[in-house]
């Protein structure tokens, strides 16, 4: 008995660090896509003052460089309205729904 538990521990391990990480380290996209309809959007449409921007916009290592270091420079101050959590959970829907993803996608 103590051989299976021990085998089993060990498998999970492996499988857990052969998982690669990718994208907003661990975002929910479902609400990154809510909170982006609710709020990025008024902006990030075409003729608005943002222009036209979904995840289709950028490839997945795009979209996170922008969100490690560009941070919205034409309006640093949006960036502060959200927390951490929120922005990870943005980036999360726009890294899996990028012009290179498996899942491309716009926001709807």
């Amino acid at each position: 008995m103590k051989l299976i538990s021990k085998t089993i521990a060990i498998l999970a391990v492996a499988a857990f660090l052969a998982t690669p990480v990718l994208g907003a380290e661990g975002g929910n996209p479902k609400k990154g896509k809510y909170l982006y309809k609710k709020n990025c959007k008024t902006c990030h449409v075409a003729g608005a003052e943002g222009g036209a921007l979904t995840p289709l916009s950028k490839t997945q290592s795009q979209w996170d460089r922008f969100f490690k270091k560009n941070k919205h420079k034409a309006k640093p101050e949006i960036w502060g309205k959200y927390s951490e959590k929120d922005l990870k959970d943005i980036n999360q829907f726009l890294f899996d729904h990028a012009a290179d993803s498996d899942q491309p996608e716009t926001c709807g």
